[in-house]
């Protein structure tokens, strides 16, 4: 039997410390200062963080394809999905991560897409590696990616992360572990789904996650 993850100790870190801040306009004053697009539109080439330089990134090449519906089963087209992670050998393109892992010169781990008029969606990247949470019990982050969703409104942003089916350690990943219950976490777990891929998509393993906005079945928002 696998033993009880060490409870996830970021909680109290990222409990907010100051009171609610007032928009001085309403609530939808945020609006205008909420995050945006980017400085170019949208592109295929976004949601494949495979072909972002010039070289080819080290790694166990995926995809990852699924629906955003919400309560009722409806899809939520031209939803604007954000994508990012660790590389291959499980360190962040970030300043702040100091894992002694590698860093990959061809693989920043940052992507973006725009569900279609059926709510589907795409990306192309490398599958990513554990890392140690430098604990003193030793306990170590299963594979996973990091999402936001923008809704349809930039003020309802919503933050989750997707986990691999048959990753051993996901029985001991604090943060997945931290879901309310069994089926919470399962809905946080991708499956492997052998498809035909999207056209213009490279060779790789196909993977199938649905995100479900609010209803009896939500896809949960685990700590970031």
């Amino acid at each position: 039997m696998p033993t009880s993850p060490t409870p996830y100790r970021g909680f109290p870190l990222r409990h907010p410390t100051r009171p609610p801040f007032v928009l001085p306009a309403g609530p939808e004053s945020a609006e205008l200062y909420g995050p945006v697009f980017g400085h170019t539109d949208v592109t295929p080439l976004d949601s494949d963080l495979t072909r972002h330089h010039a070289g080819t990134p080290i790694g166990e090449r995926i995809t990852l394809t699924g629906r955003v519906v919400d309560d009722l089963g409806r899809p939520v087209p031209h939803q604007l999905l954000e994508l990012w992670q660790a590389n291959a050998a499980g360190r962040y393109a970030h300043q702040g991560d100091q894992h002694d892992a590698p860093l990959d010169p061809h693989f920043t781990g940052a992507g973006r897409a725009l569900t279609d008029a059926d709510g589907r969606y795409t990306f192309t990247t490398i599958k990513p590696g554990p890392y140690p949470l430098g604990a003193p019990d030793d306990a170590w982050r299963a594979a996973h990616l990091h999402f936001s969703l923008f809704g349809r409104a930039f003020a309802q942003r919503l933050v989750t992360q997707v986990y691999f089916e048959g990753d051993p350690l996901l029985a001991h990943d604090s943060v997945l572990q931290a879901a309310p219950d069994t089926a919470a976490r399962r809905r946080l777990i991708a499956t492997y789904t052998p498809a035909p891929l999207p056209p213009g998509r490279p060779v790789s393993l196909t993977y199938h996650w649905d995100i479900v906005l609010g209803g009896p079945s939500p896809t949960v928002t685990p700590a970031a």
